[in-house]
């Protein structure tokens, strides 16, 4: 993983709230200059991801400490694996220990659920894709994650590309009487590929708005919520009329049906779930 100076800015946010170069136990508790080894190890299986991470909060501005990976981001890793060595000042080892291990743990969290859901559909051609759905100032971590699991990246801002959703076409007030107005989103349409040459996608919440919407070509259409026989019927009109155009399956899914929807034929399934609000994985610094 290469560490940009986003994700430097983000280990010095953590290790700054956390107070590390005032940790008042360790001030009083362990001698100056003390030299101390340590091993990480993992307490569930899963997969790894943050070891670089771990590595640069340890290491960030300061030469005394060494710190030795035995695993890779993208790793399956069993319990009670060694992780990683560390070994140097007494001081910066413990007062950094937590802030190293939440980073463990939340990534590789993120990495094991979206393996879970890449393994369910693995026999088919779908993709699994995250969402915007991640913390604040903690997206690129976040998004890395969801790759290191197998899965890919949605939009990483607003800027990628174009998702026309429900709330900018009830602002705009394209629906009447729970109808979307064919000659205002035309309209609109029109005027985002004349402006842009960006990738365009449109979210529908019908079958009767699929059906409109595909006729302009969007580049993809999110099925909002759609159950699978839904699903096989939106992508049989697609098959037969507008092949060109890509599928997105998008909400209520979980490991329990996603392979269902995965067999609807749809391109891609996006899970907000797999970013925000994943089980962290349990890691733990043991000093030797």
């Amino acid at each position: 993983m290469c560490l940009s100076k986003e994700i430097e800015k983000i280990i010095k946010c953590a290790l700054k709230e956390d107070l590390t170069h005032k940790d008042i136990t360790t001030i009083l508790s362990i001698p100056k200059n003390l030299k101390i080894k340590g091993i990480i190890l993992a307490r569930e299986k899963g997969i790894l991801c943050g070891v670089e991470i771990a590595k640069k909060v340890f290491t960030l501005e300061n030469k005394k400490v060494i710190f030795k990976s035995l695993r890779k981001d993208g790793d399956v890793i069993k319990k009670n694996e060694k992780i990683a060595l560390i070994e140097g000042d007494a001081y910066i080892i413990l007062s950094r220990e937590r802030v190293a291990l939440n980073f463990l743990s939340f990534l590789s969290g993120i990495s094991t659920i979206t393996k879970k859901f890449v393994e369910k559909v693995k026999n088919t051609p779908v993709l699994i894709y995250d969402t915007r759905k991640t913390f604040p100032n903690l997206r690129s971590l976040e998004k890395y994650a969801v790759k290191m699991g197998g899965g890919f990246n949605h939009r990483k801002n607003l800027v990628d590309f174009v998702l026309i959703k429900d709330n900018h076409l009830k602002a705009l007030k394209f629906r009447k009487k729970n109808k979307l107005e064919e000659e205002k989103f035309k309209e609109l349409m029109l005027k985002i590929r004349k402006t842009t040459s960006l990738k365009v996608e449109m979210e529908v919440e019908t079958f009767k708005e699929f059906k409109m919407a595909i006729k302009y070509k969007p580049d993809i259409i999110m099925l909002d919520n759609f159950r699978s026989p839904l699903l096989k019927k939106s992508v049989a009109f697609r098959n037969k009329f507008y092949p060109q155009v890509k599928l997105e399956a998008s909400g209520g899914i979980n490991l329990k049906n996603v392979k269902k929807v995965a067999k609807t034929g749809v391109d891609f399934i996006s899970i907000g779930a797999i970013t925000h609000s994943p089980k962290s994985l349990d890691f733990s610094l043991e000093i030797t």
